[in-house]
């Protein structure tokens, strides 16, 4: 059903063309790096290179400028790699002035081009050891962190765990995993038939991180306990009403407070039908990344055709 959802926007979406308001780059580039907006594209050119890092991040020679004071880090998902994963943000990040910083985390051996499969905690740790070093090229007091699955939630542990509230000024997510997945309802369905515990002992050894994403696993249990947020850090969530991996979508979002900002795709942009996987490339999700990390200084979001996987029409 979720499926024929998803088919029916795509084709609704594709009888409104001609109401396109926007390209298919989310905001006028300050530099020229091309940015990816398909995700089928980027994935493919970057999956099988996880050792090397997206155009436009990983340049420890740059220093944050006055308007962009706070270098970013990019947290991949589970089952991606940073190179695969930020193929759209990493350029269009840098091209706007940012100093953009990525890496790998939680692979089975670190050129593996599958990454964020191990524990979810011992992810958090190699990234509280990458912000440090990030933080010491710099000279910045803060980095901000755009994540997306995986790799929107892992950093509040991170923030509520490991110190890094004091480091961190913005957390941007896209499509996050912060309270779990049914998996379209099958993993929730097992708990209740009693039948998942064999499938989760086989998941625990190749992807702990999948285990751990589940609806009420013992790590959410924990990560969620006490609220969803630490005190100064100003959230952003970016879902989309057509998730299929992070299920139900509304399990991206966190509690609403006065730093907590929770968007969903659909409400400014109809024609846009992201999946999962495409977020992490879409520009209008892209736009509302430059508007969480620079609230000062807003841009108009566009509203155009974006397919699951396959992203824009034009």
């Amino acid at each position: 059903m979720r499926r024929n959802g998803v088919r029916t926007a795509a084709l609704a979406a594709l009888a409104v063309t001609g109401l396109l308001a926007a390209g298919t780059e989310p905001a006028a580039a300050a530099g020229s790096r091309p940015v990816e907006t398909h995700f089928s594209l980027g994935f493919v050119k970057g999956f099988l290179f996880p050792g090397s890092s997206p155009d436009g991040a990983n340049d420890w020679s740059c220093r944050p400028s006055a308007a962009h004071p706070n270098p970013v880090v990019l947290v991949h998902g589970t089952l991606e790699n940073q190179n695969d994963n930020w193929g759209g943000a990493a350029p269009l990040l840098a091209n706007q002035g940012y100093c953009v910083y990525s890496f790998n985390y939680g692979g089975p051996s670190a050129g593996s081009p599958v990454q964020g499969t191990g524990p979810i905690a011992d992810g958090a740790k190699t990234l509280a050891a990458f912000v440090d070093r990030v933080l010491g090229a710099t000279g910045a007091a803060e980095a901000d962190l755009v994540g997306h699955s995986q790799g929107g939630m892992l950093p509040r542990y991170y923030l509520k765990n490991l110190g890094g509230a004091a480091k961190v000024g913005k957390l941007v997510a896209l499509a996050p995993s912060n309270y779990g997945t049914t998996l379209d309802g099958i993993t929730e369905l097992g708990r209740q038939l009693r039948i998942l515990e064999p499938a989760n002992d086989f998941l625990a050894g190749p992807c702990r991180a999948c285990v751990e994403q589940e609806v009420g696993s013992p790590f959410l249990t924990e990560l969620n306990a006490g609220g969803g947020t630490v005190p100064g850090v100003e959230y952003t969530v970016i879902a989309t009403r057509y998730d299929e991996v992070v299920t139900p979508y509304t399990n991206s979002f966190l509690p609403a407070g006065p730093h907590v900002t929770n968007i969903l795709v659909q409400d400014q942009c109809p024609l846009d039908a992201t999946d999962h996987l495409e977020i992490g490339y879409d520009p209008v999700a892209l736009t509302d990344v430059l508007n969480a990390l620079d609230p000062a200084h807003p841009r108009a979001v566009p509203c155009q055709v974006v397919l699951p996987v396959t992203g824009p029409l034009l």
